[in-house]
């Protein structure tokens, strides 16, 4: 994994278990649909359950009539209530998200307690899972990590490497141009005519809820419900640099509760800063260990941090690693830092790019009066353009790829969401989450205070509101509380 895969991969997994959902009815007698097959569907946790894997073909590229097709995939897991409403499809985030991935996780109890109400479907996206995936680009290009880089070294060299590898794509026989949101949209429907269904609920996170909005957007009578967690509105792919600061003050104020952790970290904002200009002035050579050879040179610098930030504030599981990084970094202590490459980065590795997370983001896009707010903000902020890497540094960067306008404009209309927002989200921020579904006028709205980015299983409460919407009961307490993780605990020894 490269340095700039942290982010994506933060968002994939949530960080705490949720006990006590698997109890319901028995589950009734498996009905088996065309092109599926029957399965025993093995969590990681080790847990079994009866399902199906069902499959259907597609356009790769519904504009183009000579699109050749490509196989969606997705595991259906029966309904257990004795009264099924429209199939839950669970829509993963990223992008680059695995349906039935997620659902061998951590998130796997409430898969099973979701079939209370439904047919609960883990639906692999276009490029995922076990649907049919463009081959990963690996490119020539390497970004020199013992030499000092500027960020304008590494953009030109993502730019560079992304060139490559749509000329690689586009040898393979992959049409990039239809690895976009509106193109996922239009398999949700066709997904929904493949299991005989008049509608189907939504069910996503992150990314996965940008593809919910957009399907309310496009096909809202097709949709009987929605739940979405962390959202991330359809002009929301590119954050604001400037919301990122005020999460690093929601940060501080969480600290600040925690006595001996506010005596350690008592300006976290002011401690960035300061290692940014200590590391732009004079970056510090690492010496990285190696199980099978001599260690290997890193040169850590500005931008280094501020990506490993990026990835570390999804979750406050994780967040107290960014100030203890600074920290340690501040006294001239590497050994974090270090441990963290040993995490995220493999010496020698080149650029390489997956089409569907690559292709899904630039399409989706930003115009150009947000793209001026976030490089005037990125100016002076804590993280500069490194949240959403590499994006907008790749902005317009494929022929035909963005979505325009249009697209990131809405959804409207009255379809029942219900909306989770974690306070300690430190990818999609609790204001731009209340914008992202302004325009929609049947929303119930649940904050769960201290919890972040992967809230679904920080606490039971979250699945029995989320039980409680799809019975159509009301939901008359808006905000759950969680407790706050100990910020001086060491997350690598949990």
């Amino acid at each position: 994994m490269t340095l700039t895969q942290i982010t994506r991969a933060s968002l994939l997994a949530g960080t705490a278990l949720l006990t006590g959902l698997l109890a319901g009815p028995a589950p009734q007698a498996l009905a088996q649909g065309d092109g599926e097959s029957e399965i025993t569907f093995t969590a990681q946790s080790g847990d079994t359950v009866e399902a199906y894997r069902g499959e259907f073909q597609v356009p790769e590229n519904r504009a183009d009539p000579d699109s050749r097709m490509i196989t969606i995939s997705y595991v259906r897991f029966p309904a257990t209530g004795e009264t099924a409403g429209p199939p839950i499809v669970y829509l993963a985030g990223g992008p680059g998200g695995s349906g039935s991935g997620t659902a061998q996780g951590r998130r796997f109890p409430l898969f099973m307690a979701m079939r209370q109400h439904a047919d609960v479907i883990a639906f692999d996206q276009r490029g995922t899972g076990q649907s049919q995936r463009p081959p990963r680009c690996a490119s020539s290009q390497q970004v020199d990590s013992a030499a000092r880089v500027s960020d304008a070294d590494i953009v030109a060299a993502y730019q560079a490497a992304l060139a490559e590898c749509v000329g690689f794509w586009q040898a393979e026989g992959v049409d990039l141009l239809g690895y976009t949101t509106r193109e996922s949209v239009a398999d949700l429907s066709d997904l929904r005519a493949h299991l005989g269904a008049d509608a189907m609920s939504l069910w996503g996170i992150s990314y996965g809820s940008h593809l919910a909005l957009a399907a309310l957007d496009a096909i809202p009578d097709e949709i009987e419900r929605v739940i979405i967690a962390s959202a991330e509105g359809l002009d929301q792919t590119v954050k604001y640099p400037a919301r990122t600061d005020a999460y690093i003050a929601r940060l501080q104020a969480a600290i600040d509760t925690q006595p001996a952790a506010a005596a350690l970290y008592p300006d976290i904002a002011g401690l960035m800063r300061r290692v940014h200009a200590q590391l732009e002035a004079e970056p510090i050579l690492i010496q990285v260990p190696q199980e099978d050879g001599p260690a290997i040179p890193f040169l850590l610098q500005r931008h280094n941090v501020q990506q490993f930030s990026s990835g570390l504030i999804a979750d406050p599981a994780n967040a107290g690693l960014l100030p203890a990084l600074y920290a340690s970094l501040e006294q001239g202590d590497t050994a974090l830092a270090t441990r963290l490459l040993g995490f995220f980065w493999t010496p020698g590795e080149p650029l390489s790019l997956n089409a569907m997370s690559t292709a899904m983001d630039i399409a989706s896009g930003i115009d150009a009066d947000r793209l001026a707010a976030v490089e005037a903000q990125a100016e002076t902020s804590l993280l500069g353009l490194y949240l959403n890497f590499p994006m907008p540094q790749l902005n317009d960067a494929v022929d035909g790829l963005d979505l325009g306008a249009d697209f990131r404009t809405g959804p409207t209309g009255d379809t029942p969401v219900l909306l989770l927002t974690g306070t300690l989200d430190g990818r999609t921020y609790p204001q731009s989450q209340r914008e992202a579904v302004a325009d929609l006028s049947d929303v119930t709205r649940v904050v769960v205070r201290n919890a972040g980015h992967n809230l679904f299983m920080t606490t039971p409460e979250v699945g029995e509101v989320m039980h409680r919407f799809m019975r159509d009961e009301p939901i008359d307490d808006t905000e759950i509380v969680i407790d706050l993780p100990d910020f001086l605990a060491n997350p690598f020894e949990r």
